[in-house]
């Protein structure tokens, strides 16, 4: 092995935040580490292929307090988190959760975050991986309303796959079993304060708890653990092979603040018929309206299985370079090479040929649908 060759490592200091479950993840054998909203997250225990499996035939806990949520409230915070994004916050109840896209005034993506409504005028924004409460601060000097922003003091962890539905009625009873998909509801585990979500990022069944006292992340995922053993319960990291099958997207690796909702095949988030003004109204409308000049289309990759692109890779269409793969991974069930990829809107047709620069050279490409599997996203909705 060459000195360019050898492996990184990680360096733990204060600077870089730490969920309540930290801990408890790092004793089950957490080994890869990584960054995210200025948190670790712990992102392997197994190899990926080995976690993959898990998720999708059993059932994983998945340490995700990294997406700590901004917390909306005051008078005004209904007018204003419904001026941050496209989707109508009038059609959603209270307790329950909406996927939603923060959009800038010309219509880039700054986050794609889970919102839960616990009040009239209480919200939650679950982020990704940016600076959501300096924007959302931001946005706030001068809308001239009354709220008060910060963020919350609440953690998620993720409970994900077949078998999480025994396992959350062991810990919650009958009532989380009639927990409606992207309904959320308070509860209370041994006196720990929670609130449940029937949400996740895996494209299974799945749920997350929103630990509502840091002191008692380590209590949490001890009973979580334990309810998990007779159903073979591991801990993983987020397997980016399943959400790529999925068509789940990655903010700043598949969509930033350089690319549009209906670039990105979001066209659902966008409420054409919202009354209310927000912020992108006026430009996405315009990109409504005159067309797509680009957009993210799903690719076959025709080689040898590929490991998880670092960086993107460049699409060629006919030797001119046309575009980027933005993620890329080797599905085992389906055993072929899927990716994501922004290219010209002449070639999105399904049945398009390309061409991808991958690590081992050029190889060919076609155009497919997706999601990969499960297109009409009904597994985590059983």
């Amino acid at each position: 092995m060459t000195k360019a060759e050898s492996p990184f490592f990680m360096m733990l200091n204060p600077r870089v935040h730490r969920s309540p479950f930290f801990e408890s993840a790092r004793k089950q054998g957490a080994s890869v580490l990584s960054v995210y909203n200025h948190m670790f997250i712990p992102q392997g225990y197994e190899d990926p292929e080995t976690e993959y499996w898990n998720i999708i035939n059993g059932v994983a806990i998945w340490d995700v307090g990294v997406e700590q949520p901004v917390e909306i409230t005051g008078p005004d915070a209904f007018a204003f988190t419904d001026m941050l994004t496209p989707r109508d916050l009038s059609k959603c109840k209270v307790w329950q959760c909406k996927y939603v896209v923060l959009t800038t005034p010309e219509g880039g993506i700054v986050n794609d975050p889970v919102l839960s409504r616990l009040g009239e005028n209480h919200f939650w924004l679950a982020p990704a991986d940016s600076d959501v409460l300096l924007w959302v601060k931001g946005v706030a000097v001068n809308a001239g309303m009354d709220v008060n922003i910060r963020l919350a003091e609440v953690w998620p962890v993720q409970v994900q796959g077949p078998k999480s539905k025994p396992v959350m009625e062991t810990l919650f009873g009958k009532e989380v079993m009639d927990l409606p998909y992207y309904y959320c509801m308070e509860a209370k585990l041994d006196g720990i304060p929670v609130v449940v979500a029937r949400t996740g990022w895996t494209g299974e069944v799945g749920y997350e708890i929103y630990l509502r006292d840091g002191s008692r992340g380590g209590d949490l995922w001890e009973r979580v653990m334990e309810a998990g053993k007779p159903h073979g319960i591991k801990a993983t990291g987020p397997s980016h092979i399943r959400r790529i099958e999925a068509g789940i997207l990655n903010y700043q690796i598949d969509m930033t603040l350089d690319t549009n909702p209906y670039e990105v095949g979001l066209d659902k988030l966008v409420d054409l018929e919202k009354k209310a003004d927000y912020l992108g109204k006026k430009a996405l409308m315009q990109v409504h309206k005159e067309g797509l000049k680009r957009k993210m289309v799903g690719l076959e990759v025709h080689t040898d299985p590929l490991t998880q692109n670092e960086q993107p890779w460049p699409v060629r269409h006919d030797g001119t370079l046309v575009g980027k793969v933005t993620s890329c991974i080797y599905s085992p069930r389906l055993k072929k090479n899927i990716a994501f990829a922004m290219v010209p809107i002449e070639l999105t047709e399904l049945g398009t040929k390309l061409s991808v620069d991958a690590p081992r050279g050029k190889v060919d490409a076609t155009v497919i649908q997706k999601p990969f599997v499960d297109p009409k996203k009904d597994i985590p909705k059983t």
